[in-house]
């Protein structure tokens, strides 16, 4: 006659442990509250009836956990991140296989994403281009390595040149002299070794909707104009230049005093160049040594007068810029490709410029760039730069890292580039209430649930991901404290249950 009372007890006490572990776990990241479900007992009739059993009482049907969303709260951590949604992480300890609603993530001693009980999280890695390589989920290592430099090869140009611009007063075109050129633009570009240089863009208005465009390196400063002056006060160029004009004026044969000037010249500009930091092209030393040693033979030109000779060395010096081709424009504004290929000489695009530069160890590289202008046009407004992009960079150390809302783990570099490292997976299971819980916030699967289902966060059904957040337990602690005294008034209710059978026994114990 007790038992009824008695189960009452078991049950109400097994509610209330239950509903103090949720009380518990109320601050406790991703925990999901558990119900405990009842169902009732009664015995078996030999005739198989049992309308008239009174039952028994009752028993802990199970406990059913409820995977409920739990509220998303903000952090200063970039590796603590929430699921806004289905889906647990997929984690990994000793081989084992673990799943966990709670994303508290650290990074450990070898890169490795774990948790607080040192469980690996698992997802795609990526390859050293930043190409996701999906597959078999693995645990997840940020590679630290500095990001490799990318040489320049392509850049665009993106300027509108004012079609009511003339043509510059000072002529011909001279990169030292801004009255020679109407416009200038600057773009950092980088060698293969990840340094950078200064790309400079020269326009030269024609008058008639045609622009000359030269290419320079700003970063290589060999002035031609500087070397000529500089070379015009040495004693021994002053003395050679003086017997040329003299044998010239006397009418005497000028070859030998014509040879003499030009080594004495060559000699002098050899070595300023090789004063210059940095060192000038081997092409420009190249042809500065072909002239005063006779490769081009200047010293037996009859006609060549000291002017001529020395403008002969300021080409072979000046590399200043180089022009590249001719823009040239419709009546609409837009660039006229045809016309431009249909020019004399023709032009075609993209352009190929290939510049020149030196890295620290002085030795000579060349970058050839492919040009374009896209979206270049020749209105009447003002001449401005709009945008102008190339594709290379410098190496970069990583900064920082975080998981956008599908997962992937992007890294942030010093040169300002990023690339994805990594993607975080879930799982889910057809019957997430039959996991088998591990403690510390993590199940297991097992035959009730289903096998495990795999995707990256946003899709099939899978949440998102949230970096510096987390989800918290979905413990409702109204709720709880109300269903606590709910069992409480059970418990008491069954406690007098069996108190009430106890007198009620004692009164037939006592019949006489």
């Amino acid at each position: 006659m007790f038992q009824q009372g008695l189960s009452g007890l078991n049950g109400a006490a097994k509610s209330l442990d239950v509903i103090g572990n949720n009380i518990a776990n109320a601050s406790t990241v991703g925990f999901k509250s558990s119900e405990a479900q009842f169902a009732d007992l009664y015995a078996n009739s030999l005739n198989g009836i049992s309308g008239n059993n009174p039952g028994i009482g009752v028993t802990v049907a199970r406990l059913a956990q409820q995977f409920t969303q739990g509220n998303i709260e903000t952090t200063n951590n970039p590796l603590d991140i929430s699921i806004n949604g289905g889906g647990f992480f997929r984690t990994t300890v000793d081989g084992a296989i673990q799943y966990t609603r709670n994303g508290q993530f650290s990074m450990d001693k070898n890169g490795g994403i774990v948790n607080a009980q040192g469980a690996a999280l698992t997802g795609y890695l990526a390859n050293k281009d930043g190409v996701i390589l999906q597959g078999a989920p693995v645990p997840i290592t940020i590679d630290s390595s500095d990001l490799a430099p990318v040489q320049t090869t392509k850049a665009n140009f993106q300027i509108n040149l004012s079609s009511n611009s003339t043509a510059p007063k000072t002529q011909p075109f001279d990169a030292t002299d801004p009255t020679s050129y109407t416009k200038q633009t600057v773009m950092p570009v980088y060698d293969s070794l990840g340094n950078e240089h200064t790309m400079g863009m020269y326009y030269v208005s024609l008058g008639s909707g045609d622009w000359d465009v030269y290419a320079a390196n700003d970063g290589v400063q060999v002035d031609s104009k500087a070397i000529m002056t500089a070379t015009a006060t040495d004693p021994t160029v002053t003395a050679a230049r003086t017997a040329l004009q003299n044998a010239l004026a006397n009418g005497t044969d000028p070859t030998a005093a014509r040879v003499a000037y030009a080594d004495a010249l060559g000699a002098a500009v050899t070595a300023k160049l090789n004063g210059l930091t940095p060192p000038p092209p081997a092409s420009v030393t190249a042809a500065v040594s072909a002239l005063y040693n006779g490769t081009t033979d200047i010293g037996n030109m009859a006609n060549y007068t000291p002017a001529m000779i020395e403008s002969a060395f300021a080409g072979a010096v000046n590399v200043q810029a180089k022009k590249v081709g001719t823009l040239r424009f419709s009546t609409s504004g837009q660039l006229d490709t045809a016309a431009m290929a249909a020019a004399t000489p023709p032009t075609t695009m993209p352009f190929t410029i290939t510049l020149p530069v030196y890295p620290d160890n002085g030795s000579e590289l060349l970058i050839p760039i492919t040009t374009t202008f896209d979206g270049t046009t020749q209105y009447g407004t003002a001449t401005s730069e709009k945008m102008s992009t190339q594709d290379g960079y410098s190496s970069g150390s990583l900064q920082r890292f975080a998981a956008d809302e599908n997962g992937v783990i992007l890294g942030q570099y010093s040169n300002g580039k990023s690339r994805p490292l990594a993607q975080i997976v879930l799982a889910d299971f057809t019957s997430v209430e039959n996991l088998t819980p591990l403690g510390n916030n993590a199940w297991a699967e097992s035959s009730g649930s289903g096998v495990p289902q795999i995707g990256v966060p946003g899709e099939g059904g899978m949440g998102q991901l949230r970096a510096s957040s987390v989800e918290a337990s979905n413990v409702d602690l109204t709720e709880a404290l109300v269903d606590m005294i709910t069992a409480q008034r059970v418990y008491q209710a069954n406690a007098q249950t069996i108190k009430t059978e106890d007198s009620v026994l004692q009164t037939l114990v006592n019949l006489r």
